[in-house]
Protein backbone atom coordinates (compact mmCIF):
# COMPACT_ATOMS: atom_id res chain seq x y z
CA UNK A 1 0.00 0.00 0.00
CA UNK A 2 1.38 3.27 -1.02
CA UNK A 3 2.13 5.93 1.88
CA UNK A 4 -0.45 8.25 2.15
CA UNK A 5 -0.27 12.20 1.14
CA UNK A 6 -2.37 14.18 3.99
CA UNK A 7 -2.68 18.03 2.82
CA UNK A 8 -4.04 21.16 4.82
CA UNK A 9 -6.12 23.39 3.23
CA UNK A 10 -6.10 27.10 4.73
CA UNK A 11 -9.68 27.77 5.73
CA UNK A 12 -8.38 31.83 4.79
CA UNK A 13 -7.08 30.89 0.84
CA UNK A 14 -8.65 27.75 0.05
CA UNK A 15 -4.87 27.23 -0.96
CA UNK A 16 -2.89 24.01 -0.13
CA UNK A 17 -0.55 25.17 3.02
CA UNK A 18 0.94 22.04 4.84
CA UNK A 19 1.83 18.63 3.32
CA UNK A 20 2.00 15.41 5.74
CA UNK A 21 2.66 11.79 4.46
CA UNK A 22 1.30 9.17 6.36
CA UNK A 23 3.16 5.81 7.83
CA UNK A 24 3.90 2.80 5.63
CA UNK A 25 2.20 -0.63 6.83
CA UNK A 26 5.33 -1.85 9.13
CA UNK A 27 5.73 1.79 10.12
CA UNK A 28 2.11 1.62 11.29
CA UNK A 29 2.22 -1.90 12.71
CA UNK A 30 5.78 -0.78 14.64
CA UNK A 31 3.89 1.88 16.19
CA UNK A 32 2.22 0.61 19.54
CA UNK A 33 4.78 -2.13 19.56
CA UNK A 34 7.36 0.83 20.16
CA UNK A 35 5.12 2.36 22.58
CA UNK A 36 4.69 -0.49 24.85
CA UNK A 37 8.57 -0.87 24.99
CA UNK A 38 8.54 3.15 25.71
CA UNK A 39 6.19 2.46 28.34
CA UNK A 40 7.75 -0.41 30.20
CA UNK A 41 10.80 1.90 31.36
CA UNK A 42 8.24 5.20 31.86
CA UNK A 43 6.00 3.25 34.26
CA UNK A 44 8.85 2.90 36.32
CA UNK A 45 9.69 6.27 36.87
CA UNK A 46 8.59 8.20 39.81
CA UNK A 47 5.45 10.42 40.04
CA UNK A 48 8.04 13.25 41.26
CA UNK A 49 9.94 12.63 37.85
CA UNK A 50 6.97 12.93 35.90
CA UNK A 51 5.97 16.38 37.20
CA UNK A 52 9.00 18.02 36.91
CA UNK A 53 8.79 16.81 32.75
CA UNK A 54 4.96 18.10 32.55
CA UNK A 55 6.08 21.30 34.61
CA UNK A 56 8.97 21.81 32.22
CA UNK A 57 6.94 21.34 29.07
CA UNK A 58 4.25 23.74 30.20
CA UNK A 59 6.98 26.36 30.52
CA UNK A 60 8.30 25.55 26.96
CA UNK A 61 4.53 25.53 25.92
CA UNK A 62 3.92 29.27 27.26
CA UNK A 63 7.19 30.39 26.30
CA UNK A 64 6.37 29.63 22.34
CA UNK A 65 2.65 30.51 22.31
CA UNK A 66 3.13 33.51 19.64
CA UNK A 67 4.76 30.59 17.38
CA UNK A 68 1.74 28.49 18.06
CA UNK A 69 -0.72 30.95 17.62
CA UNK A 70 0.40 31.81 13.87
CA UNK A 71 0.41 28.03 13.17
CA UNK A 72 -3.02 27.94 14.23
CA UNK A 73 -4.41 30.84 12.55
CA UNK A 74 -3.03 29.97 9.63
CA UNK A 75 -4.45 26.02 9.60
CA UNK A 76 -7.93 26.28 11.27
CA UNK A 77 -8.04 30.20 10.69
CA UNK A 78 -9.41 31.32 14.08
CA UNK A 79 -8.59 35.19 14.30
CA UNK A 80 -4.91 36.05 15.65
CA UNK A 81 -6.00 37.98 18.40
CA UNK A 82 -7.41 34.84 19.94
CA UNK A 83 -5.06 31.98 19.00
CA UNK A 84 -2.19 33.05 21.97
CA UNK A 85 -5.41 32.71 24.34
CA UNK A 86 -5.77 28.73 23.83
CA UNK A 87 -2.55 28.21 24.28
CA UNK A 88 -2.25 30.22 28.24
CA UNK A 89 -5.33 28.58 29.01
CA UNK A 90 -4.03 25.44 28.01
CA UNK A 91 -0.96 25.39 30.17
CA UNK A 92 -3.22 26.89 32.77
CA UNK A 93 -5.60 23.66 32.65
CA UNK A 94 -2.00 21.88 32.79
CA UNK A 95 -0.77 23.34 35.63
CA UNK A 96 -4.30 22.51 37.79
CA UNK A 97 -4.09 19.02 36.71
CA UNK A 98 -0.40 18.62 37.86
CA UNK A 99 -1.31 20.83 41.01
CA UNK A 100 -3.62 18.12 42.17
CA UNK A 101 -2.13 14.63 40.39
CA UNK A 102 -0.26 13.68 43.51
CA UNK A 103 -3.82 13.63 44.82
CA UNK A 104 -5.68 12.03 42.25
CA UNK A 105 -2.88 8.94 42.18
CA UNK A 106 -2.47 8.51 45.45
CA UNK A 107 -3.24 4.89 47.31
CA UNK A 108 -6.51 4.68 48.72
CA UNK A 109 -5.71 2.97 52.24
CA UNK A 110 -8.58 -0.09 53.67
CA UNK A 111 -9.54 -0.53 56.67
CA UNK A 112 -7.15 -0.78 59.54
CA UNK A 113 -6.58 -4.37 60.93
CA UNK A 114 -3.43 -5.27 62.81
CA UNK A 115 -0.62 -7.36 61.13
CA UNK A 116 -2.28 -6.36 57.76
CA UNK A 117 -1.78 -3.76 55.46
CA UNK A 118 -4.22 -3.35 52.39
CA UNK A 119 -4.50 -0.51 49.75
CA UNK A 120 -5.85 0.32 46.36
CA UNK A 121 -3.29 1.77 43.88
CA UNK A 122 -3.83 3.38 40.71
CA UNK A 123 -1.74 1.90 38.30
CA UNK A 124 -1.26 2.91 34.67
CA UNK A 125 -2.62 1.52 31.79
CA UNK A 126 0.18 1.26 28.81
CA UNK A 127 0.27 2.95 25.53
CA UNK A 128 -2.65 5.55 24.63
CA UNK A 129 -3.92 6.68 21.45
CA UNK A 130 -5.49 9.97 21.45
CA UNK A 131 -7.15 11.32 18.43
CA UNK A 132 -8.21 14.75 19.00
CA UNK A 133 -10.12 17.64 16.41
CA UNK A 134 -8.92 20.72 14.63
CA UNK A 135 -10.77 23.30 16.69
CA UNK A 136 -8.86 23.55 19.92
CA UNK A 137 -6.08 21.20 19.64
CA UNK A 138 -4.04 22.27 22.03
CA UNK A 139 -6.95 22.48 24.74
CA UNK A 140 -8.58 19.26 23.81
CA UNK A 141 -4.50 17.61 23.30
CA UNK A 142 -4.07 19.00 27.28
CA UNK A 143 -6.65 17.55 28.77
CA UNK A 144 -5.55 13.78 28.17
CA UNK A 145 -1.90 14.18 27.28
CA UNK A 146 -1.31 15.89 30.98
CA UNK A 147 -3.29 13.04 33.16
CA UNK A 148 -1.78 10.53 30.44
CA UNK A 149 1.58 11.23 31.28
CA UNK A 150 1.43 11.91 35.07
CA UNK A 151 -0.27 8.78 35.49
CA UNK A 152 2.66 6.83 33.80
CA UNK A 153 1.20 6.18 30.08
CA UNK A 154 2.72 6.24 27.17
CA UNK A 155 0.94 8.19 24.41
CA UNK A 156 0.36 7.96 20.48
CA UNK A 157 -1.35 11.11 18.94
CA UNK A 158 -3.35 11.50 16.12
CA UNK A 159 -4.22 15.29 15.14
CA UNK A 160 -6.40 16.42 12.76
CA UNK A 161 -5.22 16.92 9.34
CA UNK A 162 -6.04 20.32 9.36
CA UNK A 163 -3.53 20.92 12.39
CA UNK A 164 -1.06 18.39 11.88
CA UNK A 165 2.14 20.81 13.63
CA UNK A 166 0.37 20.71 16.85
CA UNK A 167 1.61 16.59 17.87
CA UNK A 168 4.92 17.70 16.10
CA UNK A 169 5.38 20.92 18.52
CA UNK A 170 4.12 18.95 21.52
CA UNK A 171 6.63 15.83 20.92
CA UNK A 172 9.36 18.15 20.55
CA UNK A 173 8.59 20.27 23.11
CA UNK A 174 8.19 17.42 25.95
CA UNK A 175 11.51 15.80 24.34
CA UNK A 176 13.04 19.02 25.66
CA UNK A 177 11.50 19.30 28.63
CA UNK A 178 13.29 15.92 29.71
CA UNK A 179 10.93 12.91 28.55
CA UNK A 180 12.65 10.06 26.46
CA UNK A 181 11.73 10.34 22.76
CA UNK A 182 9.27 7.41 22.55
CA UNK A 183 7.23 8.40 25.02
CA UNK A 184 5.44 10.31 23.02
CA UNK A 185 4.88 9.06 19.21
CA UNK A 186 2.83 10.64 16.66
CA UNK A 187 1.45 9.94 13.13
CA UNK A 188 -0.48 11.64 10.36
CA UNK A 189 -3.40 9.67 8.89
CA UNK A 190 -6.50 10.65 7.43
CA UNK A 191 -7.94 6.71 6.43
CA UNK A 192 -10.09 5.32 8.85
CA UNK A 193 -8.92 1.66 7.16
CA UNK A 194 -5.67 2.55 8.74
CA UNK A 195 -6.64 4.09 12.13
CA UNK A 196 -8.58 1.18 12.72
CA UNK A 197 -5.56 -0.68 12.33
CA UNK A 198 -4.26 1.04 15.19
CA UNK A 199 -7.18 0.69 17.71
CA UNK A 200 -7.16 -2.75 17.36
CA UNK A 201 -3.44 -3.25 17.66
CA UNK A 202 -3.08 -4.89 21.35
CA UNK A 203 -0.92 -2.93 23.10
CA UNK A 204 -3.40 0.43 22.98
CA UNK A 205 -5.29 0.05 26.10
CA UNK A 206 -6.90 3.39 26.23
CA UNK A 207 -8.17 5.47 22.66
CA UNK A 208 -9.25 9.30 23.28
CA UNK A 209 -11.37 10.30 20.68
CA UNK A 210 -12.42 14.18 19.84
CA UNK A 211 -14.67 14.91 17.01
CA UNK A 212 -18.21 13.49 15.71
CA UNK A 213 -20.54 11.71 16.86
CA UNK A 214 -20.11 9.68 13.45
CA UNK A 215 -16.60 9.56 14.28
CA UNK A 216 -16.64 8.58 17.63
CA UNK A 217 -19.37 5.78 16.84
CA UNK A 218 -16.71 4.20 14.42
CA UNK A 219 -13.66 4.32 16.84
CA UNK A 220 -16.04 2.11 19.33
CA UNK A 221 -16.94 -0.32 16.87
CA UNK A 222 -13.71 -0.77 15.68
CA UNK A 223 -12.63 -1.55 19.39
CA UNK A 224 -15.63 -3.71 20.11
CA UNK A 225 -14.19 -6.89 19.65
CA UNK A 226 -11.12 -6.27 22.63
CA UNK A 227 -12.29 -6.49 25.84
CA UNK A 228 -9.41 -4.78 27.53
CA UNK A 229 -9.27 -1.47 25.81
CA UNK A 230 -11.19 1.46 26.97
CA UNK A 231 -12.54 3.87 24.39
CA UNK A 232 -13.38 7.85 25.54
CA UNK A 233 -15.59 9.70 23.47
CA UNK A 234 -16.23 13.32 23.50
CA UNK A 235 -18.26 13.97 20.36
CA UNK A 236 -21.14 16.64 19.73
CA UNK A 237 -23.14 19.28 21.05
CA UNK A 238 -26.57 21.33 20.57
CA UNK A 239 -25.58 23.67 23.77
CA UNK A 240 -29.00 25.66 24.86
CA UNK A 241 -29.33 28.75 26.30
CA UNK A 242 -31.86 30.30 28.76
CA UNK A 243 -32.59 33.59 29.16
CA UNK A 244 -35.01 34.54 31.87
CA UNK A 245 -37.19 37.87 31.97
CA UNK A 246 -35.29 39.20 34.55
CA UNK A 247 -31.97 39.87 33.34
CA UNK A 248 -29.99 42.97 31.88
CA UNK A 249 -30.79 41.88 28.24
CA UNK A 250 -27.83 44.02 26.94
CA UNK A 251 -25.27 42.25 29.22
CA UNK A 252 -27.12 38.79 28.15
CA UNK A 253 -26.71 39.69 24.89
CA UNK A 254 -23.35 40.33 24.84
CA UNK A 255 -22.67 36.59 26.57
CA UNK A 256 -24.34 34.76 24.47
CA UNK A 257 -23.07 36.40 20.94
CA UNK A 258 -20.08 35.17 22.44
CA UNK A 259 -21.03 31.68 23.29
CA UNK A 260 -22.96 31.74 19.69
CA UNK A 261 -19.81 32.70 17.54
CA UNK A 262 -16.40 33.02 19.09
CA UNK A 263 -14.47 30.59 16.60
CA UNK A 264 -17.02 30.85 14.09
CA UNK A 265 -19.21 29.24 16.36
CA UNK A 266 -17.28 25.82 15.67
CA UNK A 267 -16.66 24.35 19.63
CA UNK A 268 -18.55 21.52 21.21
CA UNK A 269 -19.81 23.53 23.41
CA UNK A 270 -21.27 26.86 21.87
CA UNK A 271 -24.62 28.07 22.17
CA UNK A 272 -26.70 26.71 19.70
CA UNK A 273 -29.93 27.09 20.91
CA UNK A 274 -31.34 29.77 22.68
CA UNK A 275 -34.41 30.38 24.17
CA UNK A 276 -36.03 33.73 25.60
CA UNK A 277 -38.82 34.67 27.95
CA UNK A 278 -41.74 36.15 25.29
CA UNK A 279 -41.70 39.06 27.74
CA UNK A 280 -38.30 40.33 26.93
CA UNK A 281 -38.17 38.54 23.73
CA UNK A 282 -38.51 41.30 21.30
CA UNK A 283 -35.86 43.53 23.55
CA UNK A 284 -33.59 40.46 23.72
CA UNK A 285 -33.48 40.24 19.70
CA UNK A 286 -32.70 43.78 19.69
CA UNK A 287 -29.97 43.90 21.70
CA UNK A 288 -28.49 40.45 20.11
CA UNK A 289 -28.98 42.78 16.91
CA UNK A 290 -26.86 45.85 18.67
CA UNK A 291 -24.44 43.27 19.79
CA UNK A 292 -23.86 42.00 15.94
CA UNK A 293 -23.20 45.07 14.51
CA UNK A 294 -20.00 45.63 16.36
CA UNK A 295 -18.55 42.40 15.34
CA UNK A 296 -16.03 42.21 11.85
CA UNK A 297 -16.00 39.22 9.96
CA UNK A 298 -12.62 39.22 7.95
CA UNK A 299 -9.10 38.50 7.46
CA UNK A 300 -7.95 36.50 10.54
CA UNK A 301 -4.15 37.82 10.54
CA UNK A 302 -5.99 41.15 10.97
CA UNK A 303 -5.74 42.17 14.51
CA UNK A 304 -9.34 43.99 14.53
CA UNK A 305 -11.15 40.98 13.19
CA UNK A 306 -13.33 38.95 15.58
CA UNK A 307 -14.85 36.28 13.53
CA UNK A 308 -12.70 34.47 10.64
CA UNK A 309 -13.73 31.77 7.92
CA UNK A 310 -14.81 28.59 8.88
CA UNK A 311 -12.78 25.48 8.76
CA UNK A 312 -13.91 24.11 5.14
CA UNK A 313 -15.92 24.48 2.23
CA UNK A 314 -17.92 21.63 3.54
CA UNK A 315 -18.54 23.34 6.56
CA UNK A 316 -19.83 26.18 5.04
CA UNK A 317 -22.34 24.43 2.94
CA UNK A 318 -23.43 22.44 6.03
CA UNK A 319 -23.97 25.65 7.92
CA UNK A 320 -25.60 27.84 5.08
CA UNK A 321 -28.27 24.75 4.49
CA UNK A 322 -29.28 24.65 8.18
CA UNK A 323 -29.96 28.44 7.61
CA UNK A 324 -31.66 27.74 3.89
CA UNK A 325 -33.83 24.57 6.45
CA UNK A 326 -35.08 27.40 8.58
CA UNK A 327 -36.22 30.24 6.83
CA UNK A 328 -37.96 27.81 3.96
CA UNK A 329 -39.90 26.32 7.31
CA UNK A 330 -40.72 29.92 8.44
CA UNK A 331 -37.49 31.10 10.30
CA UNK A 332 -36.73 34.77 10.24
CA UNK A 333 -33.33 36.29 9.21
CA UNK A 334 -32.85 39.33 11.08
CA UNK A 335 -28.97 39.91 11.47
CA UNK A 336 -28.49 43.33 11.10
CA UNK A 337 -26.57 45.20 8.55
CA UNK A 338 -22.94 45.23 8.99
CA UNK A 339 -20.78 45.48 6.04
CA UNK A 340 -18.11 43.19 6.56
CA UNK A 341 -20.72 40.73 6.85
CA UNK A 342 -22.13 41.82 3.51
CA UNK A 343 -18.80 41.93 2.05
CA UNK A 344 -16.02 39.42 2.81
CA UNK A 345 -12.89 38.19 1.38
CA UNK A 346 -13.70 36.63 -1.66
CA UNK A 347 -11.16 33.15 -1.73
CA UNK A 348 -11.73 31.78 2.14
CA UNK A 349 -14.64 30.22 4.05
CA UNK A 350 -16.19 33.24 5.17
CA UNK A 351 -19.78 32.85 6.77
CA UNK A 352 -21.23 35.52 8.04
CA UNK A 353 -23.20 35.59 11.57
CA UNK A 354 -26.87 35.08 11.22
CA UNK A 355 -29.29 35.80 13.83
CA UNK A 356 -33.00 33.74 13.04
CA UNK A 357 -36.06 34.11 14.89
CA UNK A 358 -39.38 32.52 14.72
CA UNK A 359 -37.69 29.12 15.15
CA UNK A 360 -38.85 25.66 15.96
CA UNK A 361 -37.79 22.04 16.60
CA UNK A 362 -39.12 21.32 13.27
CA UNK A 363 -35.79 22.84 12.14
CA UNK A 364 -32.54 21.75 11.56
CA UNK A 365 -31.02 24.51 12.62
CA UNK A 366 -32.61 23.62 16.32
CA UNK A 367 -31.97 19.79 16.11
CA UNK A 368 -28.68 18.89 14.46
CA UNK A 369 -25.36 20.61 14.92
CA UNK A 370 -24.69 23.63 12.94
CA UNK A 371 -21.18 24.54 14.24
CA UNK A 372 -21.15 27.69 12.66
CA UNK A 373 -21.89 31.55 13.97
CA UNK A 374 -25.35 31.23 13.78
CA UNK A 375 -27.87 32.36 16.62
CA UNK A 376 -31.17 30.57 16.44
CA UNK A 377 -33.76 32.84 19.38
CA UNK A 378 -37.06 31.11 20.11
CA UNK A 379 -39.92 32.19 22.45
CA UNK A 380 -41.36 30.56 25.17
CA UNK A 381 -43.70 31.35 27.59
CA UNK A 382 -42.15 29.54 31.42
CA UNK A 383 -39.56 27.85 32.73
CA UNK A 384 -41.41 24.38 32.35
CA UNK A 385 -41.53 25.15 28.75
CA UNK A 386 -37.77 26.47 28.82
CA UNK A 387 -36.51 22.96 30.19
CA UNK A 388 -38.74 20.52 28.15
CA UNK A 389 -37.10 22.22 25.14
CA UNK A 390 -33.78 22.58 26.37
CA UNK A 391 -33.90 18.62 26.94
CA UNK A 392 -35.46 17.68 23.77
CA UNK A 393 -32.21 16.96 22.12
CA UNK A 394 -29.70 13.87 21.10
CA UNK A 395 -26.88 15.71 22.74
CA UNK A 396 -26.46 16.67 26.77
CA UNK A 397 -22.99 18.55 26.63
CA UNK A 398 -23.45 21.89 28.43
CA UNK A 399 -26.54 24.28 28.97
CA UNK A 400 -26.89 27.19 30.29
CA UNK A 401 -29.28 29.40 32.60
CA UNK A 402 -29.22 33.52 32.85
CA UNK A 403 -30.96 35.28 35.52
CA UNK A 404 -30.52 37.53 38.62
CA UNK A 405 -32.16 34.71 40.71
CA UNK A 406 -29.38 32.59 41.17
CA UNK A 407 -31.21 30.31 43.37
CA UNK A 408 -34.07 29.86 40.97
CA UNK A 409 -31.10 29.28 38.36
CA UNK A 410 -29.66 26.24 40.04
CA UNK A 411 -32.77 24.83 40.82
CA UNK A 412 -33.55 24.83 37.27
CA UNK A 413 -30.26 23.43 36.71
CA UNK A 414 -31.24 20.47 38.31
CA UNK A 415 -33.77 19.37 35.69
CA UNK A 416 -31.83 19.96 32.77
CA UNK A 417 -29.73 17.19 30.74
CA UNK A 418 -26.64 17.70 30.41
CA UNK A 419 -22.60 16.94 31.92
CA UNK A 420 -22.20 20.61 32.21
CA UNK A 421 -24.74 22.74 33.71
CA UNK A 422 -24.09 27.18 33.79
CA UNK A 423 -25.60 29.76 35.62
CA UNK A 424 -24.97 33.22 33.94
CA UNK A 425 -22.08 31.88 32.26
CA UNK A 426 -21.69 29.50 29.58
CA UNK A 427 -18.76 27.92 27.06
CA UNK A 428 -16.17 27.37 29.77
CA UNK A 429 -14.79 24.22 30.67
CA UNK A 430 -13.13 24.93 33.73
CA UNK A 431 -10.38 22.51 35.10
CA UNK A 432 -11.39 21.55 38.33
CA UNK A 433 -14.89 20.03 37.32
CA UNK A 434 -15.13 16.99 35.22
CA UNK A 435 -15.93 17.56 31.48
CA UNK A 436 -18.11 15.31 30.18
CA UNK A 437 -20.83 14.61 27.99
CA UNK A 438 -24.37 13.44 28.39
CA UNK A 439 -26.36 11.47 25.90
CA UNK A 440 -24.92 10.87 22.34
CA UNK A 441 -22.22 14.19 23.42
CA UNK A 442 -19.76 11.35 25.07
CA UNK A 443 -18.68 9.35 27.54
CA UNK A 444 -16.01 9.15 29.79
CA UNK A 445 -14.46 12.38 31.47
CA UNK A 446 -11.56 14.88 31.30
CA UNK A 447 -10.93 17.12 33.29
CA UNK A 448 -10.84 17.40 37.73
CA UNK A 449 -9.60 15.02 39.48
CA UNK A 450 -12.04 12.50 37.83
CA UNK A 451 -9.97 13.43 34.56
CA UNK A 452 -7.23 11.11 35.59
CA UNK A 453 -9.50 8.04 36.22
CA UNK A 454 -9.57 6.54 32.63
CA UNK A 455 -5.57 6.78 32.25
CA UNK A 456 -5.43 4.31 35.48
CA UNK A 457 -7.00 0.65 36.31
CA UNK A 458 -7.41 -0.22 39.99
CA UNK A 459 -4.75 -3.03 41.49
CA UNK A 460 -5.50 -3.99 44.90
CA UNK A 461 -2.70 -5.10 47.75
CA UNK A 462 -3.72 -7.20 50.50
CA UNK A 463 -0.62 -8.03 52.36
CA UNK A 464 -0.35 -10.06 56.10
CA UNK A 465 3.11 -10.03 57.69
CA UNK A 466 4.49 -13.21 57.89
CA UNK A 467 3.44 -15.14 61.25
CA UNK A 468 6.30 -15.73 63.62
Amino acid sequence: MSVETITTISPTTNKPIVTRYGLSDQELLALPKTAEQAFQSYRKTTLRERQKIVKKALELLNERKDELARELTEQMGRPISYTAKEITTAVARGEYMLKISEDALSDTPGEPQEGFKRFIRKVPLGPVSVLFAWNYPYLILVNSIIPALLAGNSVILKPSPQTPTVVEQMQKIFVEAGLSENVIQYLHCGSSTRLETLIRAPEIQLICFTGSVAGGLAVQKAASDRVAVRVGLELGGKDPAYIRSDVDLKWAAEEIVDGAIFNSGQSCCSIERVYVAEEVHDDFVAAVQDVLRGYKLGDPFDTSTNIGPVVSKRSAETIRAHIKDALDKGAKDVTPENTSFSSPPTDGNFVAPTLLTNVSHEMTVMTEETFGPVVPIMKVKSDAEAIKLMNDSQFGLTASIWTKDVTKGSELADDVDAGTVFVNRCDFPSPDLAWIGWKESGKGQTLSKFGFDQFVRLKSYHIKDYPN
